[in-house]
C-alpha cells in the first residue's frame, strides 16, 4: 500500500506541515508553496505525473480547498484522481473519497469549500495590509484617525488620552483617572476600557493584529516606552491589590495583612460628635481570633513603616543580582540589534535578486514581530537606576513631604505587603519588598 501526501500552503496564512502532522507514514510528499501573484500548484501536477507510472492507493491532504483556487479546479481533480483509483482522505474535513463519492453530498460539501474561499480571500487581503504594516480593520482607537496607510494623531481628541495616561502615571488609580476624565473634559468611559487604553498597544505607537502579532514604531505614539513599562508595572502592582484599594485615600490601604492569618487591614475612620478631628485605625474586619486583634493607630503604623523602609530598602537593592540583570539586557539588546541589521539589508537583497519583493515582505514582518516580542521582554525588566532611586527614599524627609496620594504611590512601587504582628505593648511589623 503506496500513500502520498499533498499540501497547499500560503506562508501569509500558515505555516507547511511536518512529516509528523499527517498521522501516516507517508511515502511521499509533494509541497507547494502559494504566492501572492501567482497559486500555482506545479508540485501537484508533478504528482498525477508520478501517479501515472507508480500509482499511489492513498492521497492525504489538510483540506479540499488545497486542491484547487475554484469548485471547478477542485471537482474535476477529484475525478482525476477517483479515474486513478487513488482514495482521498481530507486530515482536517470530514471527507473521504470512499464516504463521499461525487455526487449530492460531495456538492453539497464543495459549497461549503466555495464559502471558506471567500473567508480566505479575505483574510488574505488582511495579511497583505498586515506586510504592508497597514492599520488593521475595525474602528480606530479614541485619539487617533486613518492617515495614509497608517494611524495619525487625532489633534482634537489626543489631548485627552494623553492626560488620562499622566492622570493614572502620577496616581496609579484607574477608577480615578476614568473619574478625573469625566470630570474634566465630560468624556465618560467605563473602567473596563481605561484598562484597554492603558494596554492597548496603538498608544505606544504599534500596530497590533487579530493574529495577537505586535509591529512597533508604525506611528506617533501617544506615550513613550518609558511611560508605557511604567504603566504595565503599575497595573501588574495594582493587581496585587484588593479590588478597589488601588484608588484608596490613604496610602497603606491594601498593603498591611495580619501577620497570623494573613486577612488584609482596612483604614476605618472614627470621628466625634460635634468635632471636626478624625481618628484613623488599621483594623480587620472579619478576625478569626478569640477575643478579636484589637486596631491599630494608623499613624502609628505609618511612621513606623516609613522607618522600615528607609532602613531596609537600600539593603534590599543591594542584595539584588544586577550584574546578571545588565547580562540580561546586553543579551536583549544584541538580539534586536542584529534583527535590525538583517532587517536593513533586505533592500539590497531586493535589488540583487536574491529575494523577490513578496519574499522581502514577508521576510521583513517577521522580523518586525520579532523585534516587538523582544522589546516586549525589555520593557518588564527592572529600571536601570532602581540603585540611585532607593538611595533617594532612604530619606525620611522625603516620605513626610508627600502627601497621602503621593505616599500611596511610591509605597506600592516598591512594598509587596507590609505585615503586623499584634502587640502585647509594643508594635512590630516586616515590611515585605516586591523584588
Amino acid at each position: 500500500m503506496r500513500i502520498i501526501a499533498y499540501s497547499y500552503t500560503d506562508p501569509l496564512l500558515e505555516s507547511s506541515p511536518d512529516q509528523a502532522d499527517w498521522g501516516w507514514e507517508v511515502d511521499g510528499v509533494y509541497e507547494d508553496l502559494g504566492k501572492q501573484e501567482s497559486s500555482g500548484r506545479s508540485q501537484l501536477q508533478q504528482l498525477f505525473t508520478d501517479c501515472q507510472t507508480e500509482r499511489a492507493d492513498y492521497l492525504l491532504i489538510r483540506r479540499l480547498e488545497e486542491l484547487g483556487d475554484t469548485v471547478e479546479e477542485i471537482s474535476d481533480r477529484l475525478n482525476q484522481l477517483e479515474v486513478m483509483g487513488i482514495a482521498v482522505i481530507a486530515t482536517e474535513q470530514p471527507y473521504t473519497s470512499e464516504n463521499y463519492p461525487l455526487g449530492a453530498n460531495l456538492l453539497n460539501l464543495l459549497h461549503a469549500i466555495q464559502r471558506q474561499q471567500r473567508s480566505r480571500r479575505i483574510r488574505q487581503g488582511h495579511a497583505r495590509n498586515r506586510l504592508d504594516v497597514a492599520p488593521p480593520p475595525g474602528k480606530v482607537p479614541y485619539g487617533y484617525r486613518r492617515g495614509k496607510g497608517k494611524y495619525t494623531i487625532d489633534r482634537s481628541t489626543s489631548p485627552v488620552v494623553k492626560d488620562f495616561f499622566e492622570h493614572f502615571l502620577l496616581y496609579g488609580s484607574l477608577r480615578g483617572s476614568v473619574r478625573y476624565l469625566a470630570k474634566k473634559y465630560g468624556k465618560k468611559i467605563s473602567v473596563t476600557t481605561g484598562r484597554r487604553w492603558l494596554t492597548n498597544p496603538v498608544y505606544r505607537g504599534n500596530t497590533a493584529y487579530q493574529n495577537g502579532e505586535i509591529i512597533s514604531n508604525t506611528h506617533i505614539a501617544i506615550i513613550s516606552k518609558e511611560e508605557a513599562a511604567q504603566i504595565d508595572r503599575l497595573l501588574r502592582r495594582n493587581s496585587r491589590l484588593p479590588s478597589r484599594t488601588a484608588s484608596a485615600p490613604r496610602s497603606l490601604a491594601g498593603l498591611v495583612v495580619c501577620a497570623e492569618c494573613q486577612l488584609h487591614l482596612t483604614v476605618t475612620r472614627v470621628t466625634q460628635r460635634n468635632q471636626d478631628q478624625e481618628y484613623l485605625y488599621l483594623r480587620s474586619t472579619s478576625c478569626p481570633q478569640r477575643p478579636k486583634c484589637k486596631a491599630i493607630p494608623y499613624q502609628e503604623v505609618l511612621e513606623h513603616t516609613i522607618e522600615t523602609v528607609c532602613r531596609d530598602l537600600p539593603l534590599a537593592v543591594a542584595g539584588m543580582n544586577f550584574p546578571q540583570l545588565d547580562a540580561i539586557k546586553n543579551s536583549l539588546g544584541q538580539a534586536i540589534a542584529r534583527q535590525q541589521e538583517i532587517l536593513a539589508q533586505l533592500p539590497a537583497l531586493i535589488e540583487t535578486g536574491i529575494l523577490d519583493a513578496e519574499t522581502a515582505k514577508l521576510r521583513a514582518y517577521k522580523l518586525r514581530t520579532e523585534i516587538s516580542a523582544l522589546e516586549a521582554k525589555w520593557a518588564t525588566l527592572p529600571p536601570v537606576n532602581l540603585r540611585s532611586v532607593a538611595q533617594a527614599v532612604s530619606i525620611p524627609q522625603f516620605w513626610l513631604d508627600l502627601s497621602e496620594t503621593e505616599r500611596r504611590f511610591y509605597f506600592r512601587e516598591f512594598i509587596k505587603q507590609i505585615e503586623v504582628i499584634f502587640p502585647n505593648k509594643e508594635l512590630k511589623l516586616q515590611v515585605i519588598f516586591i523584588f
